[in-house]
């Protein structure tokens, strides 16, 4: 285990405080001395020595990465694999370094739906002024004129954003593993009109802004001796509480505060927000979703809230890994009866393709993915639903007739 630099210089300095203050009286006067030097010491400098500073590249190209033709991001130089230990010993510093990485994949993937699929960024809420919060969606040109099908795709919970399944096969995989690219263009190419949501794009960040806080002395009664004492533990009290912040993170960071986006608070205000504005005002007969862990709860929400609409208009469901639960979601039984038939969930499972796997819940069928991975909820989604499931839950509007060609489908 390694300790740091400012650690071992600082170690001894509180050992001796707490040896000279658990004795009596006698030995204020080596307190003091100590305080005295520990206030002497230059925190920012010594710290600055343990950890680079936090300022990171804001382009794929300055962090000498690249995606190849296969998809897979590569160091430009020497073509390895990306690195999260990039310095030994200092996870924040790695771990802001992959933070910041993630950022602008975000961004790439934004770029490539658009530029590579074809779809239009729409800001939501659509009434929106100026100056307040807004998100986004994503839509093909056909997304509310088809008239025969449309897919909606709900990524899950956590740094993810439109268009992507997982941040981290999208790095450490290929864009095929960790986005949802590969589902839109294999919809587009089928005649699917695609909506693409957002769900965790909650929040914008602001500066939080400084606020004056008047000292008692100001506009109290007390007598000015009583003032004086508490003034005197007050300032105390923020001079060690800001010398330990200053040791725990002597790169400061600027406070931020969240400004929610209006009706699109949660991925649940979210998928309602789309449903109500976009999907049930699009002209598709038949609506399709494919949603990821907790975008399965995020569409499971939106069932119990408009349920009849989702019931006229959506067909057929495709969760994988979800991680809804009808018990506490309250959904009633007419919801589960109408997803028993309409809904299947592949899980994450060592089962061949399509086994049937044990719930306790009684909604959906849970079904093998066809393979297992040990990061939850971070995997390859195959577009395969199913041999069984094919004709009766996700092919109602082919008239019975389907081609089923490698685990791939498609109405003929």
């Amino acid at each position: 285990m390694s300790i740091s630099l400012s650690s071992l210089i600082l170690l001894p300095i509180w050992i001796s405080m707490a040896q000279i203050q658990q004795g009596g009286p006698d030995e204020k006067e080596k307190t003091t001395a100590l305080k005295d030097l520990l206030s002497r010491i230059d925190l920012d400098e010594l710290m600055k020595k343990d950890e680079p500073p936090l300022d990171f590249p804001d382009t794929l190209e300055g962090f000498e990465y690249a995606f190849n033709e296969k998809g897979q991001l590569r160091h430009i130089k020497t073509g390895e694999p990306f690195v999260f230990n990039y310095r030994e010993d200092l996870h924040r510093w790695n771990q802001k370094r992959y933070e910041a990485l993630g950022e602008i994949i975000t961004k790439y993937v934004y770029e490539l739906l658009e530029k590579d699929c074809n779809l239009k960024k729409i800001s939501i809420p659509v009434d929106a002024t100026e100056s307040e919060p807004k998100s986004f969606i994503f839509m093909s040109e056909d997304a509310l004129t088809n008239p025969q099908k449309l897919m909606v795709l709900i990524h899950g919970s956590g740094v993810v954003r439109a268009g992507q399944w997982a941040r981290r096969l999208i790095i450490n995989e290929d864009l095929d593993s960790g986005t949802q690219i590969p589902f839109i263009k294999r919809a587009m190419d089928e005649g699917y009109g695609v909506i693409v949501l957002n769900p965790n794009e909650n929040y914008i960040e602001v500066e939080k802004p400084k606020i004056h806080v008047p000292s008692s002395s100001d506009s109290s009664d007390e007598p000015a001796e009583k003032r004086e004492r508490k003034d005197k533990v007050s300032k105390e009290t923020k001079k060690r509480r800001d010398f330990y912040e200053k040791y725990r993170n002597p790169q400061r960071e600027k406070e931020m505060m969240q400004l929610y986006i209006r009706e699109n608070g949660s991925p649940e205000e979210h998928a309602v927000y789309v449903w109500d504005h976009f999907i049930a005002q699009s002209a598709a007969e038949n609506v399709f979703f494919v949603a990821h862990s907790y975008g399965g709860l995020a569409f499971v929400e939106l069932m119990i809230q408009r349920e009849a609409d989702v019931k006229s208009k959506v067909t057929a469901v495709a969760l994988t890994d979800s991680v809804h639960n009808v018990w506490h979601q309250e959904a009633g039984k007419t919801i589960r009866e109408w997803m028993r038939e309409n809904c299947c969930n592949w899980v994450s499972s060592s089962e061949p393709l399509d086994t049937s796997v044990e719930s306790m819940l009684p909604d959906c069928p849970r079904v093998s993915a066809g393979y297992w991975t040990s990061i939850s909820h971070e995997r390859k989604i195959q577009w395969h639903f199913g041999e069984q499931q094919l004709q009766r839950r996700f092919l109602k509007t082919c008239g019975g007739s389907s081609l089923r060609e490698e685990g791939q489908w498609t109405c003929s």
